[in-house]
């Protein structure tokens, strides 16, 4: 089942809750289940807080890579 949701948060959009930096993780609200999930964020570039992304990677059953929404 972990990996079913892995493969549907590929494509989400969600919200960045702790900034996240090249060097270090932030954190972002995704919409899981008719609710809402914190997960750990990674980006090549940094995204400041309440910024909108979008999924591209599920790293763990915890962890995504996301790009900035254009």
């Amino acid at each position: 089942m972990a990996e079913d949701l892995d493969q549907q948060l590929i494509g989400t959009i969600g919200y960045v809750t702790v900034p996240i930096t090249v060097e270090r993780p932030g954190e972002v609200l995704l919409p899981v289940r008719g609710g809402t999930e914190g997960f750990s964020a990674y980006c090549d570039e940094p995204v400041a807080k309440n910024a909108r992304v979008i999924v591209v990677e599920s790293r763990s059953a915890r962890s995504v890579t996301v790009t900035p929404c254009p």
